[in-house]
């Protein structure tokens, strides 16, 4: 029973570290095609005298992807009700032209800004809408939850990090008679130390396998019935084949750097 408690003291905090790695592996997975939802659904308002043409608005500002043209006939319909041919016509001469512009990321606010005032500096344009408290309000909010998931990560992966050494001190003087003993052949500090690495690395690869089979579980049962749309949509973002080479690479480092910082706090196993 000691024996199992010893390993979980390892396993957990480990598999802590690695569940974070890949929650935000996850995480920057979904909030990309999020964002790229974000991003196809927002466009800025642009009002001109004349006609712009899509690589002008480039050479304006290189963020800017697209430039549909407003019909202004739909405008004139709706407002020309019951009026002469000839007014309509005067009315749609005196329209200025209207450009619904699409950008290339989902930038932030102070570079909304910035694209803004690069378009308003062409001589054609009369204004430029960017919806900006809408925008800014929905930015900050993304933005503010993505920098709170990173920072709790971090933190528990310090932590984690902390108990996996603490532990790993347990085991050195758990096995401090038989490392005396190599110690005393002349063994050389990592020879001696061998038997903290297999452990160690047993129970890397014990927390690569259960971590994977979790999120395996989360991928292709628990999201699809889960209801949450996110979830769902980005079904196969929630766990890639090759995020196991990259966890098992993570959890081998982890115990590596786990080993070597309490083999080398002391020189040698003290009598």
């Amino acid at each position: 029973m000691k024996f199992i408690k010893n390993h979980l003291m390892f396993i957990l905090p480990l598999m802590a570290i690695l569940l974070g790695i890949e929650f935000y592996l996850v995480f920057e997975r979904t909030t990309d095609s999020y964002e790229k939802g974000l991003k196809e659904g927002y466009s800025m308002l642009v009002v001109s005298k004349k006609p712009i043409d899509l690589d002008t608005f480039k050479t304006l500002n290189s963020h800017i992807s697209s430039a549909k043209k407003i019909k202004r006939e739909e405008i004139v319909s709706k407002i020309s009700k019951g009026v002469s041919k000839s007014s309509t016509k005067e009315i749609l001469d005196a329209l200025p032209y209207f450009y619904n512009v699409g950008l290339d990321a989902y930038v932030n606010t102070s570079k909304l800004e910035t694209i803004k005032q690069d378009i308003q500096a062409n001589e054609n344009v009369k204004r430029v809408e960017t919806f900006g408290n809408s925008y800014s309000s929905s930015y900050k909010l993304f933005s503010f939850i993505k920098f709170t998931l990173k920072l709790f990560i971090v933190f528990m992966g310090i932590v984690s990090l902390f108990l996996i050494i603490k532990q790993m001190e347990i085991w050195k003087y758990a096995h401090k008679e038989r490392m005396q003993v190599m110690e005393i052949f002349g063994a050389p500090l990592m020879l001696r130390s061998g038997v903290l690495f297999k452990v160690a690395i047993v129970d890397a690869f014990i927390a690569t396998v259960l971590t994977t089979m979790l999120f395996l579980y989360v991928k292709f049962q628990w999201a699809a019935n889960s209801g949450i749309d996110i979830m769902m949509k980005n079904q196969e973002e929630l766990f890639k084949m090759s995020d196991i080479a990259l966890l098992l690479g993570s959890a081998l480092l982890i115990v590596i750097i786990a080993v070597y910082s309490v083999v080398f706090s002391a020189k040698g196993v003290e009598e």
